[in-house]
């Protein structure tokens, strides 16, 4: 298997260098107007405790062979945060003469799956794999989720949802920063398996009909999914402000639950609860 395009790790390293400045790195500066923006090239390498020639070697996409403590260095002189770091190593990886392609991304859960997600009464829980199509639901995560479904394409996919419904901006009260972290989480999905052809296929169809998920996809910025707040507006229920958590599974490999929950007594307890009184309602067998 080919080894994964230099550009890919030229574009990120220097997209990373370009945003720290001498003073954030502690280093002095000479002269006035510095033609480059953020680090030069000579000052990472000094950081990084690395000759110049190897780091230019590095950011022209050459990773093959570096070592674990290079990379560690490297991390450190960029000031990468985890999920960067986790990118930088996926990208050392891929650069060797040839990776071993990983499993297929899930597109189903074992019904077990489905039995945890079903008893999950109270909570809109639902299953994805790393591309973020929706592989499993509960009752609850089908009503919250009715605009996203509401595309008939299946799996549903939610960065798809994000970029080319403009339902998606009305559904989202914080539209700019959840379209900001997919297109993050698919970067670094794609540096964990940048062979994976339904990814590859779904970057290249936002890329060509959304100019806004091109520029996003061109920060090369990267994010973990994990816990937050997600604030809605439902089309039936309104405004729901709800915590949110993303948890892997151990015995599913690629695959994500994420649970919505609400404190006691707020508003968004209350909307869930008339949400589930809703679904009850109405047919949401599909998934």
């Amino acid at each position: 298997m080919a080894p994964i395009d230099r550009a890919e790790i030229r574009e990120f390293l220097s997209s990373r260098r370009a945003r720290i400045t001498p003073e954030q790195a502690g280093l002095p500066v000479y002269g006035g107007h510095r033609r480059v923006k953020g680090l030069r090239r000579e000052e990472v390498a000094l950081l990084a405790g690395v000759s110049i020639d190897y780091y230019v070697r590095m950011e022209r996409g050459n990773l093959a062979g570096a070592s674990e403590s290079v990379l560690d260095s490297l991390a450190l002189a960029l000031r990468l945060d985890e999920a960067e770091r986790e990118h930088l190593f996926a990208l050392a990886r891929a650069a060797g003469p040839e990776t071993r392609p990983r499993r297929a991304q899930p597109t189903s859960v074992r019904p077990v799956v489905q039995q945890v997600l079903d008893a999950m009464t109270d909570a809109p829980a639902w299953v994805r794999n790393a591309r973020f199509d929706i592989v499993a639901m509960n009752r609850l995560a089908r009503a919250l989720y009715a605009p996203v479904l509401a595309d008939p394409r299946r799996p549903a996919n939610t960065s798809r949802f994000v970029y080319l419904d403009p339902a998606a901006r009305e559904f989202f009260v914080d539209w700019d920063r959840i379209a900001d972290d997919a297109a993050a989480m698919l970067r670094l999905e794609a540096g964990r398996d940048p062979h994976d052809r339904a990814l590859i296929e779904l970057v290249g169809e936002l890329s060509t009909r959304s100019e806004v998920f091109r520029q996003r996809w061109a920060s090369h910025d990267v994010k973990y999914h994990r816990s937050g707040q997600k604030r809605l507006h439902h089309p039936v229920v309104g405004r729901l402000d709800l915590d949110y958590q993303a948890m892997e599974f151990p015995s599913e490999p690629g695959l994500r639950l994420n649970v919505y929950t609400a404190a006691a007594g707020t508003p968004a307890a209350d909307g869930l609860k008339m949400l589930a009184s809703w679904a009850a309602t109405h047919d949401l067998t599909a998934k």
